[in-house]
Formats: C-alpha cells, sequence, structure tokens
C-alpha cells in the first residue's frame, strides 16, 4: 500500500512552504532587510534577555535558517514538530505586545500546517520501501 498522491501532495507543499518560510523569514531577520522584527519583540520578553533585542532578534534569524533547511533537506518529522513548537512561542511573544494580535493567529495556524508535516512525516516513514504499510500502532477496544 502507498500513500496516496493526494497525502504525497500535500507532504511536499507543507515541506517547501515550512521549509522556505523560516529560511526566508530567518535570513531577513539577521539582515532587517524587508521588515524591522525587533518592533515584534515583545518589551516583556526583551527585558528577560541577557542581550539586546537587535543581538537576540539576529539570533532567532539563525535558528530558524537552520530549522528552515533541517526541513528542506528531509528532517520532517522532528523539524515540523520543532517549527510547530517555535511558532506557538511567537505567538505568545506577539501577544504580549498587546498588539499584533492578526499575526498571533496566523502563526498558530501554521502551527498547525507544522504540526500536520510531522504527522504526514510519520505516516510517510511507515511505509517501507516495498510499498507496504508498517502500522505499529494499536488501537484501544
Amino acid at each position: 500500500m502507498r500513500l496516496s498522491s493526494g497525502l504525497t501532495s500535500a507532504y511536499w507543499a507543507l515541506r517547501v512552504g515550512l521549509g522556505l518560510g523560516p529560511l526566508l523569514a530567518g535570513l531577513d531577520k539577521y539582515f532587517n532587510l524587508l521588515a524591522d522584527w525587533g518592533m515584534y519583540l515583545s518589551p516583556f520578553v526583551e527585558r528577560m534577555l541577557p542581550v539586546s533585542g537587535t543581538t537576540f532578534m539576529r539570533g532567532v534569524g539563525v535558528a530558524e535558517v537552520g530549522l528552515g533547511l533541517a526541513i528542506l533537506l528531509g528532517h520532517t518529522r522532528l523539524g515540523g514538530y520543532l517549527a510547530a513548537l517555535w511558532l506557538v512561542g511567537i505567538a505568545v511573544n506577539l501577544v504580549t505586545t498587546g498588539m499584533f494580535y492578526d499575526l498571533a493567529v496566523r502563526d498558530l495556524e501554521i502551527a498547525i500546517g507544522a504540526y500536520t508535516l510531522a504527522r504526514l512525516s510519520e505516516a510517510r516513514d511507515r511505509v517501507d520501501a516495498r510499498g507496504s504499510v508498517l502500522d505499529h500502532s494499536t488501537s484501544a477496544a
């Protein structure tokens, strides 16, 4: 048994989108070409940092580039779960600014997509080279 072409195309759409998104946003966080990313950093969070907001956002950019590359290079299960957690953290940060609620909702929606990528990756991993499904799950009766 093989994954349907619909599931395969959904997997690739999520893999490419969720790989390129963090990669490009991370590069921009480092270079600040498209946006002033520091304005999205919560003052509450910034007060707790041991470094400046600018230094922190550059570090965030480097981490996002790494996450995007991990997803693009095939570490989709782990990358999907990490991206989902990362995006929830970004949403919490945005809510604590007292504004940007629309962006927080958007990031929560993208987090759902990242979680879906991780789950699709698990399904793909259960399909062995011969095309049979290896289902190790148990069902409660």
